[in-house]
C-alpha cells in the first residue's frame, strides 16, 4: 500500500521509518507529496530550496532587519495576550482556534485547514477542513507531531473554496506560499504555529514515558522558560522535570528522535505566516496562559484586530544575558557532554533558573541554540545542501559567535562556498 492510499489519521500514527520510506532524506511530511500537488514538491519544499527571504519580500514587503527580527522574523508588532475567557481544552487559552472560528462566523473564509486529534489518541494530529466554528473550536489542543496538513488542499480544490484560513507550521507555510498561485484563492489567511524538533507519534510517546511518571494521563506539556518541562495531568495536577534531568540518551539522542528535516529547519518562529501565535517569550507561570503574537503584515493586523476584543493584553518581560551561555553552547556542539550525575544536575538546574535568561531573552537564547545546532547538523550531514536550505539571516543572527565557532570547529561561521562543501552526505 502506498502512503497516498492511507487515510490521513493513519499516516500520523506511523513511525518515522514507515512515514519516510521512499521519501527524500530531508522531509517533514508536510502533505504536498501525498496529494495532487505532488508535482509542485521541488518548487515548494523548504528542504529543496529555501525561499524564505524571497517570500518575506513578497508577503511582508521587506526582509528582516538587524536585531530581534533576525531571530523572530519580520513583524510590525509583538503582543502579549490571552483570551479573556479561556478555552480550558486548549493548550494555552485558545487564541488560535477562537480566531479561526471568528473568521468562519464573520464569513471571511469558507473553511479552515487545521488539525484535530486522530481517533483514539490525544496527541496524534488528524488534518482536516473545518467548515463550521464548532468544528474549529473542538479541535483545540496541541498535537505536537508531524502532520501532512497540506494534503487537505486537495479537498479545498475539489469543493471549490475561494476563501481559506490555514493553521500550520513553518515548513507547511513555506510550501503553501509557493503553492498559493496554483490554488486560485480570493483570500488566504495564514496563522502560524512556532515549531521545532517535531517528531512522529510513536517517538512522542517514547519521550513522554521518559519524562513522566504517568505518561498516559498527560493532557498538556510544554518546554518552559524556567528550564523545566511542565506536564498537566487529567486530575489537574502539574508534574515538572528539569531540562537537564531528561535522559535524551534513552531515546537515542536528538538525532534518533527528531527527523533530519527538523534538524535542518531555520524557521522556529514561522516567519512567513500573517500572524504567529506562540508561547516562547511569554511571561511565566504557564498556568496563567499568556502567549505572544507576532503581527507580520497587513493581513496579520486584520487578524489581530478581529480577535483583539476577546483578548486581555499583558506586558513583555525579559532578564539575564544569554550571550555567554550561547558561546559555551558552541563548544558543547563540537564535543557533546555526557549526562552529569544528579548533584551536578541539581546545581545546573538551580543556576539556570536563578541566573539564566528569562522572558524574551530566553526566547532569543532558545532560537539561537536551534540555529547553531541545525547549522552544525546541515554542515555535518548535508554539506552540499547548505547553499539551498540555510537562509542568509541565520549567519547574521549568529555573527557574534563567529570567533568561538571558528576556534571550536576550525572553519568560519559564514556561509561555506558551494565548491568547498565536498564531504559526502550521510
Amino acid at each position: 500500500m502506498t502512503m497516498t492510499a492511507r487515510p490521513l489519521h493513519e499516516i500520523t500514527l506511523l513511525s518515522q521509518a514507515e512515514r519516510f520510506k521512499g521519501r527524500p532524506k530531508l522531509c517533514s511530511d508536510c502533505g504536498v507529496c501525498g496529494g495532487e500537488l505532488r508535482p509542485m514538491m521541488a518548487a515548494s519544499c523548504v528542504f529543496v530550496n529555501n525561499k524564505h527571504e524571497e517570500f518575506e519580500r513578497q508577503f511582508h514587503g521587506r526582509n528582516r532587519r538587524d536585531g530581534d527580527e533576525l531571530l523572530f522574523g519580520v513583524h510590525r508588532a509583538i503582543h502579549i495576550a490571552r483570551m479573556r475567557t479561556p478555552n480550558l481544552e486548549a493548550q494555552w487559552s485558545g487564541i488560535i482556534t477562537s480566531l479561526a472560528a471568528l473568521l468562519l462566523e464573520r464569513g471571511l473564509v469558507e473553511g479552515v485547514i487545521t488539525t484535530k486529534a486522530a481517533p483514539g489518541t490525544r496527541w496524534a494530529p488528524f488534518p482536516f477542513l473545518a467548515r463550521t466554528p464548532e468544528e474549529v473550536r473542538a479541535s483545540a489542543g496541541n498535537k505536537p507531531c508531524l502532520s501532512p496538513n497540506l494534503e487537505v488542499l486537495d479537498e479545498v480544490r475539489a469543493v471549490g473554496l475561494k476563501r481559506l484560513a490555514f493553521i500550520g507550521t513553518g515548513c507547511q507555510v513555506h510550501a503553501l506560499r509557493a503553492l498559493e498561485p496554483e490554488l486560485g484563492l480570493e483570500q488566504l489567511y495564514v496563522i502560524g504555529l512556532p515549531c521545532t524538533d517535531n517528531t512522529s507519534y510513536p517517538d512522542l510517546q517514547r519521550f513522554l514515558k521518559v519524562a513522566s511518571k504517568s505518561p498516559e494521563t498527560i493532557v498538556h506539556h510544554e518546554f518552559m522558560q524556567d528550564f523545566r518541562v511542565w506536564m498537566r495531568h487529567e486530575d489537574g495536577h502539574t508534574e515538572t522535570i528539569n531540562f537537564v534531568d531528561l535522559d535524551v540518551s534513552a531515546l537515542g539522542g536528538e538525532r534518533g528522535v527528531f527527523p533530519a528535516a527538523c534538524l535542518s529547519c531555520f524557521d522556529y518562529q514561522n516567519g512567513l505566516a500573517d500572524l504567529t501565535v506562540g508561547y516562547l517569550g511569554a511571561p511565566l507561570p504557564p498556568d496563567e496562559r499568556w502567549q505572544w503574537m507576532f503581527v507580520r503584515n497587513e493581513r496579520g493586523e486584520e487578524l489581530f484586530e478581529l480577535i483583539r476584543p476577546s483578548l486581555e493584553l499583558g506586558q513583555r518581560t525579559e532578564g539575564g544575558d544569554r550571550r555567554a551561555g550561547i558561546q559555551a553552547y558552541v563548544g558543547m556542539l563540537r564535543k557533546p557532554r555526557k549526562r552529569p550525575p544528579l548533584p551536578v544536575r541539581k546545581f545546573v538546574a538551580w543556576l539556570q533558573r536563578s541566573k539564566g535568561p528569562k522572558g524574551v531573552e530566553f526566547a532569543r537564547s532558545v532560537i539561537e541554540q536551534k540555529l547553531l545546532r541545525n547549522l552544525v547538523y546541515v554542515r555535518d550531514q548535508f554539506p552540499r545542501h547548505e547553499q539551498r536550505i540555510v537562509p542568509g539571516y541565520v549567519y547574521r543572527a549568529l555573527a557574534y559567535t563567529a570567533d568561538v565557532y571558528a576556534r571550536e570547529f576550525g572553519r568560519p561561521l559564514a556561509r561555506v562556498p558551494a565548491e568547498a562543501a565536498t564531504r559526502s552526505e550521510a
